[in-house]
C-alpha cells in the first residue's frame, strides 16, 4: 500500500493538472493583451465536449480533441467581441461562464436527458492512466509517477512548449509585444488584432483541454459543477505566476498541492471528526490563493492588457 506521501504527489498532480493548463491558456490570452476571466466557462465547454463526443465517436482521444475545439470556439466569441469591436473584457468574459454553463446544460438534457450532467462513460473508453510499474521502486513520488493519466505527461511537455514557444520564436514575441506595447508591432507590419485573437483562441483551446481532463482523465463522467471555481483559481495561479509559463505551473501546482491536502484530511480516518466542517475543510485551498495575491508585489502584468488598440493610419 502507498504512503500518504506518494498519495500526496499523486493527487498534487491530479488536481494541479487543469489548473496549470488553463493557466497556461490564460496566459496566451493575457499576455496578447486580452483580461479572459471567462476561463472556468471554457473550462466547461471542454468537460461537456469531452464526454459528449466520447460518447458518441467511443474514442476518447477524439473526444479530448473535440475538448480542445470546443474550448476555442467559445474563445474565439470572447476575442471577436473583444479585439473586433472593443467590447469591455470583463463583460465579455463574465457573459461566457454564463453561456457556458447555460450550453452545458441544454447540451446534457438534449443528449442524456439530465439537466447539467450526463450518464457515466464505461470504463472502455476513457482516458486510462499510463503505468509504468518500473518505476514504482522510485522512493515517494515512484507511486504516483507509474499510474498517471496522459493528460498529466500533456501539461508536463506544454510547459515546456510554451516556455520555447514564447521566449524563442516569432510568434512569442510579437504576443508579448501585442500586450506590452502594440504600437511598436503594428509600426513593424504585424497585424495587432491577428495576434490578440490567435492569443485568445489559444487561451480557450488550453482551458477546453484543462476540461476535458477533469470529465474523461480524472472522472468518467460530466457534471455541470465539476469545474468548481477551478478556472477562477487558474487565474490567481496565472496572476501569482507573473505570467510566465514556469511561473504557471509552480502557481498551479501550489494551489494542486492545497487542493491535494484537502482531500486527504476529508478521507484519513483521524481526521473523521472534521466531518461536520467539511465546507470550512473545502474553503482551505481558496483561503490561501487569497492570501497568496494579496502577498504579491512583484507581478507585473503586461503593460496594455485590457486597452482596445486602434489601428494606426499610416499616411
Amino acid at each position: 500500500m502507498a504512503d500518504p506521501i506518494s498519495v500526496l504527489v499523486l493527487l498534487t498532480l491530479q488536481m494541479s493538472t487543469p489548473l496549470v493548463l488553463t493557466a497556461l491558456g490564460g496566459m496566451f490570452s493575457e499576455r496578447s493583451g486580452i483580461v479572459n476571466i471567462g476561463l472556468e466557462g471554457m473550462m466547461l465547454i471542454g468537460a461537456f465536449t469531452a464526454v459528449a463526443v466520447t460518447h458518441v465517436a467511443r474514442n476518447p482521444w477524439i473526444g479530448l480533441l473535440a475538448a480542445v475545439i470546443g474550448g476555442g470556439m467559445l474563445a474565439a466569441v470572447h476575442a471577436v467581441i473583444c479585439v473586433k469591436f472593443k467590447g469591455n473584457h470583463i463583460v465579455s468574459g463574465a457573459g461566457l461562464i454564463l453561456i457556458g454553463a447555460g450550453l452545458t446544460e441544454f447540451g446534457s438534457q438534449a443528449i442524456w436527458g439530465h439537466k447539467g450532467y450526463s450518464d457515466p462513460l464505461p470504463t472502455t473508453i476513457v482516458l486510462k492512466p499510463i503505468e509504468i510499474p518500473a518505476l514504482e521502486g522510485i522512493p515517494i513520488v515512484g507511486y504516483a509517477l507509474s499510474r498517471l493519466s496522459p493528460v498529466i505527461y500533456i501539461m508536463f511537455i506544454m510547459v515546456a512548449l510554451c516556455w520555447y514557444v514564447m521566449y524563442k520564436t516569432p510568434f512569442g514575441l510579437r504576443i508579448r509585444a501585442a500586450g506590452e506595447d502594440p504600437s511598436t508591432l503594428d509600426a513593424a507590419g504585424v497585424n495587432v488584432e491577428d495576434i490578440r485573437m490567435i492569443g485568445t483562441i489559444l487561451s480557450g483551446c488550453f482551458a477546453g483541454l484543462g476540461g476535458a481532463y477533469l470529465s474523461i482523465g480524472y472522472n468518467t463522467a460530466f457534471g455541470s459543477g465539476m469545474t468548481a471555481g477551478r478556472g477562477f483559481i487558474s487565474l490567481a495561479a496565472l496572476i501569482f505566476g507573473n505570467w510566465t509559463p514556469i511561473g504557471c505551473f509552480l502557481a498551479g501546482t501550489f494551489f494542486g498541492l492545497l487542493m491535494g491536502v484537502r482531500i486527504m484530511i476529508e478521507g484519513l480516518a483521524e481526521f473523521q471528526w472534521l466531518d461536520p466542517y467539511s465546507e470550512f475543510v473545502a474553503m482551505i485551498p481558496y483561503v490561501f490563493v487569497i492570501i497568496g495575491l494579496a502577498g504579491i508585489r512583484r507581478s507585473i502584468p503586461p503593460k496594455a492588457v485590457g486597452e482596445a488598440y486602434e489601428k494606426e493610419k499610416r499616411q
